[in-house]
């Protein structure tokens, strides 16, 4: 099994997944233990001495001028543990959980945080045996890290909250006693270690990142089959066109339905035709999805750098040199968060708009609901609504949070980021978008019915098979939620995609283009 070294090697989204699904096994080399250690002894050095150093010796926040005595600095972290536990709401799902314990594990083990090697390597075995904590989905206002996630995240060190075990919730305690494990009593700034950070808006941010992936190259898929339904033009896609205003995710987009449409014989059946131009949900897809790709971009990278860095507070560089700043401060990935935000809702927009388009009836050959008996049959009319009613949910949730802030202890977090709220509307955004787009396949493809006998390209005739095999054409009135869901479900499971890289690939053609791996997270 290939091996990622905490705190030292890159982390990546796509490595903390696998090491969220145990693809990968993550270690501690050397050369970390001893800087974990290394910064560990500094911290207790400082415990035992005189100087006042922030969270070690001193309260948090607002208390931060109280001084602590050397006997009580251990009471003092997990004090700061119980009364941090504040979050409330459902439970995250137990993936992101996993995330935040990684992201945690990989910002400790760079040897600036002062925590003893014996609790990074608690966690590290929570994680192995799949013992996973119970993190309510609200409570952080994204500013001193993530405090009540991450306090919940940890109390299971010192034997309190609840965790994922064995398919259920159960008390920490009990779970522990199973292994014959023994709760924690954690050391000097090791609490303050663990729930300062941003690791609870940069796991959400690692979903973000893949599931907008997932959407933004199903997009293109949809909006190709809806070129092929629309009988659209394939001439706005052109490279020489799009080498004029060379944006990557427009270029790309514009690459990847031409690659989809390769050879299709219903796109050459009229390319003569007396059509000028087409609507700008179809003219206008590279710009579109193009822009948002380009978002996609900026998120990859800012959360890389994120997922990457030293988050907690104050930061250990020495005994005799600690940093209390900001790093803990989520606006650098809250700002990001919001653009990710309105760039999957700008999917959701443009292809309403396509679904919308293809039931007007003004394609030859495709009928008015995309159905030929209408009036006794209402066709696939009221879908159309579902996407509507997405659409606009999803405007309502592109109102940046990060725009917002309140001041929090006592005056003390007098700005906040907001991060974690912005985290959370943007994997509920794009989880709307899916449903969009899952319509949207849903609808292409039956308007690429009436085209019959012409045919796709290989690539695109293997998508179109895959969901005939599942999704039947509809001819008359019929129950569609379940067919929505299946098309749905297609969509979030990112088979379409591995289905036309392997018909590509048999053909000789091409699925990716010369900016794929750019885009590659």
């Amino acid at each position: 099994m290939k091996t990622f070294h905490y705190g030292q090697d890159n982390l990546t989204s796509s490595l903390a997944l696998k090491l969220a699904k145990k693809e990968i096994k993550g270690i501690l080399s050397e050369d970390t233990l001893r800087a974990i250690q290394k910064s560990a002894e500094a911290v207790e050095k400082i415990a035992q001495g005189d100087r006042i150093v922030y969270g070690i010796n001193t309260g948090f926040g607002p208390l931060c001028t109280s001084k602590i005595s050397a006997a009580d600095t251990r009471t003092l972290q997990e004090n700061l543990l119980k009364s941090h536990a504040v979050g409330v709401g459902e439970p995250v799902d137990i993936e992101i959980s996993k995330l935040m314990m990684i992201l945690k594990i990989h910002a400790l083990a760079q040897g600036f945080s002062g925590i003893r090697l014996e609790t990074v390597e608690r966690i590290l075995w929570m994680l192995e045996k799949d013992i996973i904590p119970v993190v309510p989905i609200q409570g952080s206002v994204g500013a001193s890290g993530d405090l009540a996630p991450l306090s919940h995240l940890f109390l299971p060190l010192i034997g309190m909250g609840k965790v994922h075990f064995e398919g259920k919730i159960q008390k920490t305690e009990a779970v522990l006693a199973q292994f014959d494990k023994k709760p924690l009593h954690l050391g000097p700034k090791e609490g303050l270690a663990l729930i300062n950070g941003t690791q609870f808006m940069a796991a959400h941010g690692v979903k973000v990142v893949e599931r907008l992936h997932n959407l933004l190259t199903h997009a293109s898929i949809t909006g190709a089959m809806m070129i092929e339904g629309l009988m659209g033009s394939i001439k706005p896609f052109s490279a020489e066109l799009h080498q004029l205003r060379p944006y990557p995710g427009n270029q790309h987009v514009a690459q990847t339905i031409l690659n989809l449409l390769h050879e299709s014989e219903i796109v050459a059946s009229h390319i003569n035709c007396a059509r000028v131009q087409d609507p700008y949900s179809l003219r206008c897809m590279p710009q579109v999805h193009g822009a948002s790709w380009n978002a996609f971009l900026h998120i990859k990278n800012i959360l890389e750098t994120e997922i990457n860095s030293v988050t907690d507070n104050p930061v250990v560089f020495d005994e005799n040199n600690t940093i209390s700043g900001g790093h803990f401060h989520g606006q650098p990935i809250a700002l990001p968060l919001d653009y990710a935000t309105l760039a999957a809702s700008e999917i959701g927009n443009i292809a309403d708009r396509r679904i919308y388009l293809s039931i007007e009836g003004d394609t030859p050959g495709v009928p008015k609901l995309l159905l030929k008996e209408t009036g006794l049959n209402s066709g696939l009319m009221i879908p159309q609504y579902t996407t509507a009613a997405l659409a606009s949910e999803n405007k309502g949730l592109c109102f940046p949070a990060s725009a917002d802030s309140i001041p929090t202890s006592l005056g003390q977090e007098d700005h906040v980021s907001m991060g974690s709220i912005g985290a959370r509307k943007a994997l509920r955004v794009i989880e709307n978008v899916e449903k969009i787009l899952g319509i949207e396949l849903f609808y292409a493809a039956q308007a690429m019915d009436y085209h019959a006998p012409l045919k796709s390209g290989k690539i695109m005739s293997a998508i179109y098979g895959k969901v005939r095999e599942l999704i039947q054409p509809v001819v008359s009135d019929r129950i569609l939620y379940e067919d929505m869901e299946t098309a749905i479900e297609l969509l979030r499971s990112g088979d379409l995609v591995k289905l036309a890289k392997k018909a590509a690939l048999q053909e000789g053609l091409d699925f990716e283009t010369e900016w794929s791996e750019l885009f590659e997270y």
